[in-house]
C-alpha cells in the first residue's frame, strides 16, 4: 500500500517519513509539480516516489499537511475520494501571524471535511512540532502519544495502526468533532506527550 502526501513541506515530510518508518512507500506532491521534488524524495529515501496532486487521491490514505488557508484551492477540483482516507494533519491557523482561524464554532476537522467530501476523515498528527514528528517516536521513557478522532472506526484502525507500527502510542478521542480537543492553537491536548508503557 502507497500513502499519499499532499504537501511536501516540514510536516509532510515528516509524516512520509513516519510511514516509511512503518514500512510502507510514499506518493508526494506539492503544488509546483513532481519534477521540483527531487532534493525531497532523496532525503526520504527508498520507498518515496513524488507525484502530482491529481495523482495522490488515487492512494487509499492520503495524508493532507497544507496551510489551513491554501487548503480549499489546492483540494479543488481533484478526484472524488469515494470512501478513501484522508488525515487531516492541519491546524486552522493564518499565515503569518499564526492566529486561530473563525470558525463559527465548529471544529477544524469538521470545516475540513467539507473540503473532502465523501472522504472518511481522521484527524491526527496535528499537535506536533515537524522535528519532533519527524524524529524516532520511542524514546527512552516510553513513546511518543499522537491522539487521533475520526466518525469511521475503520479509518481509525487504519490510521492508527500506521502510526502505532512506526512507534507511536496512540489515543483515540471519539468522533470527528472532538478534533477540537487537539487542534491548534488553544486546545488542551494540543502539546507534546510521551506515554510510558
Amino acid at each position: 500500500m502507497a500513502v499519499g502526501i499532499l504537501g511536501a513541506g516540514n510536516i509532510g515530510q515528516a509524516i512520509a517519513t513516519q510511514m516509511l518508518r512503518a514500512g510502507e512507500e510514499v506518493v508526494i506532491a506539492n503544488s509546483r509539480g513532481p519534477e521540483t521534488l527531487g532534493e525531497v524524495i532523496e532525503k526520504l529515501g527508498p520507498g518515496a516516489s513524488a507525484a502530482t496532486f491529481a495523482e495522490v487521491p488515487t492512494c487509499d490514505i492520503v495524508a493532507v499537511a497544507i496551510p489551513w488557508d491554501h487548503i480549499p484551492g489546492a483540494l479543488e477540483g481533484l478526484p472524488e475520494w469515494n470512501g478513501r482516507i484522508v488525515i487531516d494533519a492541519n491546524n486552522a491557523v493564518t499565515q503569518p501571524d499564526f492566529k486561530a482561524a473563525d470558525l463559527g464554532g465548529r471544529s477544524s476537522s469538521e470545516v475540513f471535511a467539507d473540503f473532502v467530501p465523501g472522504a472518511r476523515v481522521v484527524k491526527t498528527a496535528n499537535i506536533l512540532l515537524a522535528s519532533v514528528l519527524a524524529a524516532d517516536p520511542v524514546v527512552d521513557s516510553g513513546r511518543r502519544v499522537l491522539f487521533m478522532s475520526g466518525d469511521d472506526a475503520g479509518a481509525k484502525d487504519a490510521v492508527g495502526g500506521l502510526f502505532a507500527t512506526a512507534g507511536f502510542r496512540m489515543i483515540d478521542l471519539g468522533p470527528l468533532e472532538n478534533g477540537r480537543l487537539h487542534q491548534v492553537p488553544g486546545a488542551p491536548l494540543a502539546r507534546s506527550l510521551i506515554a510510558t508503557d
